[in-house]
């Protein structure tokens, strides 16, 4: 698959996960694939493993796309996840062989106060850490 193919696979993912659409927002996934959460330390094999976890989660999931970048097998998702109510920053690696997903990790960031030593150095892009 060619980058624009990559591209319409990952946003239909997301549109997916927004509409709390279990099975298209695994379509992407080959049926080996594997997910890594590395702050956990958890790692999840197999699509319907993926799957069954992602549908046992007890929150109300909202997601909002700030960028999606990449080429080739390799894309990245910038966004905000929100658990009932409480935004986290995050980001998505996926790596595609043959059209479909084999390997994505996630990081998740809590939004945080910025600190006052960088006060008059810095742009608030207002955006970024809002709720979904």
């Amino acid at each position: 698959m060619g980058d624009r193919e990559n591209q319409a696979t990952l946003e239909r993912h997301w549109a997916a996960s927004e509409a709390g659409d279990y099975k298209v927002e695994h379509d992407l996934y080959q049926d080996d694939a594997v997910l890594e959460y590395p702050q956990s330390g958890e790692r999840i094999r197999g699509r319907p493993n993926i799957q069954a976890a992602r549908a046992r989660h007890p929150a109300k999931r909202h997601f909002r796309i700030d960028r999606i970048l990449g080429g080739g097998d390799l894309w990245i998702t910038e966004y905000v996840i929100t658990y009932d109510g409480k935004p986290l920053n995050t980001v998505s690696i996926m790596e595609f062989h043959e059209g479909k997903v084999t390997r994505e990790t996630q990081y998740f960031a809590e939004p945080f106060e910025p600190p006052a030593y960088r006060a008059g150095l810095v742009e608030h892009a207002g955006e970024r850490n809002a709720t979904a």
